[in-house]
């Protein structure tokens, strides 16, 4: 999870908003908290979303790969500006979706840090000083998708900066402690946020149209939702089914639980998986193989529904401001988490300077720009994502193959398994464990003549096919595009 002046001052509305298209200024936050709420969405047309079941993806979103910006870290100059020149670079590996981090001005009260935490949002209709203008965020997001990339924005609806406005002009909006204090959410340490109550219908009318005006007028094409879990569910429902009218849009939980996928969000993290994955890798407790098996074939296909797409990430913002960079959370597993992240069943995505080998666990509240380097990783993440563009065997949920395990005698050790879709095909096989092995292909779908991954070498395989594997590696093989 993420760790984290009023609006009255002209120079802060100026420097946090800019114009809207047309020429119309950014609505601030006291003009849009103290109008009239506009209603929620009308019960038919959430009732026409429930007959439906599962969203049903965007088209682009099916074989998409997403890449995180911490702007204060990506660039030396850390601004929207500066990012922007990145942008074909990052489209050039392979990249379908562009996350940005909070791009709000943060709050000073209470602040963690001289430049304090994204994740507390001072103004929601603004744009942080330190990243650039409004406008430089609207041609950020143009020249995105003019190289055919959507870009989704971190949303941190639970709560805000203690200086928000907000809090000053709608103080009902807020949890109460047992004293009647407005209080950080519970059981963190976010002491530089207060908690939303929502329970307040103004409350969620106003996140709703707020986050409307981002999509609609700004041009953003969905959100990653922080906590999604500690906000009501029939909140993100209702959200969606009004972003729903104004065009196809991603949403992201930072969440992990199924009930997410049903009328609001594509995707949800894989914390479990990811969490596995490292306990393989490092040799923590007794995981082993078998247990990322169970994960895709008992706990995955038995309790998640096929299009609810899992955010298979191998690193993130969190993961290495708090805990370790991706080199010594997977060691020499890495290159398998990677591979796996892609051809398994999940969403990828690259957190800035992965594909840079950036060993660094960057600083949070304070300016630590990411050391550029050339690194085998950039031509890993490039080759497994042209992979993931031309064989739709290993598209996301309904619109790819799903996983069919292949039996080898050493499930401690190998993970293999076949995803088929029309005539595309992949075949995959890990070796998680720190010891060579030989095995044996016994029991799947693994009949046919495959090209390797990479090279082209042909291979034929079927059941009693021996393979051998160094520690650590995979192979992958390929059918199709």
């Amino acid at each position: 999870m993420t760790r984290f002046a009023l609006l009255a001052t002209t120079c802060l509305a100026l420097s946090a908003c800019g114009e809207a298209p047309g020429g119309d200024t950014a609505p601030t936050q006291a003009e849009t908290s103290q109008s009239e709420p506009a209603g929620t969405p009308a019960v038919a047309e959430v009732e026409a979303q429930d007959a439906q079941g599962v969203l049903t993806p965007a088209e682009w979103a099916t074989n998409a790969a997403i890449y995180q910006i911490n702007t204060r870290q990506f660039t030396d100059e850390g601004t929207f500006a500066a990012a922007q020149e990145e942008l074909p670079r990052i489209a050039e590996m392979g990249i379908d979706i562009i996350w940005l981090m909070p791009v709000h001005p943060i709050g000073e009260e209470l602040r963690k840090g001289s430049l304090g935490s994204p994740y507390a949002v001072q103004d929601y209709y603004g744009v942080n000083p330190e990243f650039g203008t409004l406008e430089d965020l609207r041609a950020f997001i143009d020249a995105a998708h003019a190289l055919d990339m959507k870009v989704i924005l971190d949303w941190v609806a639970n709560h805000s900066a203690w200086d928000n406005a907000l809090v000053t002009e709608q103080p009902d909006w807020y949890t109460r402690d047992a004293d009647g204090n407005m209080q950080h959410p519970a059981d963190t340490d976010w002491t530089d946020v207060v908690d939303f109550n929502y329970d307040n219908d103004a409350l969620r009318q106003y996140m709703i149209d707020v986050m409307a005006w981002w999509v609609e007028d700004v041009g953003v094409d969905g959100f990653r939702c922080d906590v999604a879990g500690m906000v009501p569910i029939e909140f993100w429902n209702d959200l969606r089914v009004r972003l729903d009218t104004i065009k196809p849009v991603f949403m992201l939980a930072e969440w992990e639980t199924a009930e997410h996928h049903d009328r609001a969000f594509e995707a949800t993290y894989a914390w479990t998986w990811n969490n596995l994955l490292h306990d393989i890798t490092v040799g923590e407790g007794d995981a082993t193989a078998a247990d990322m098996r169970a994960w895709y074939f008992d706990e995955q296909d038995g309790n998640w529904p096929q299009d609810g797409y899992r955010l298979t990430y191998v690193a993130n913002h969190d993961q290495n401001a708090w805990h370790s960079n991706m080199f010594d959370r997977f060691g020499e597993g890495l290159g398998a988490a990677i591979a796996l992240s892609v051809v398994g069943e999940g969403v990828p995505m690259v957190y800035n300077g992965q594909e840079a080998g950036n060993a660094v666990m960057l600083e949070f509240f304070e300016r630590d720009p990411i050391v550029w380097a050339e690194h085998p990783l950039n031509q890993t993440f490039t080759d497994l994502f042209g992979l993931l563009e031309t064989n739709q065997a290993i598209w996301h949920g309904a619109a790819g193959g799903q996983m069919v395990p292949i039996a080898t005698g050493h499930d401690d050790q190998v993970l293999a398994f076949t995803r088929r879709k029309g005539d595309d095909a992949v075949l995959a096989i890990f070796n998680l464990s720190p010891e060579p092995v030989e095995t044996v292909l016994s029991e799947g779908e693994m009949a046919g003549s495959w090209t390797r991954f990479g090279s082209e070498e042909t291979t034929s395989f079927e059941p009693g096919s021996e393979i051998a594997l160094p520690a650590w590696s995979y192979q992958i093989y390929v059918q199709g595009g």
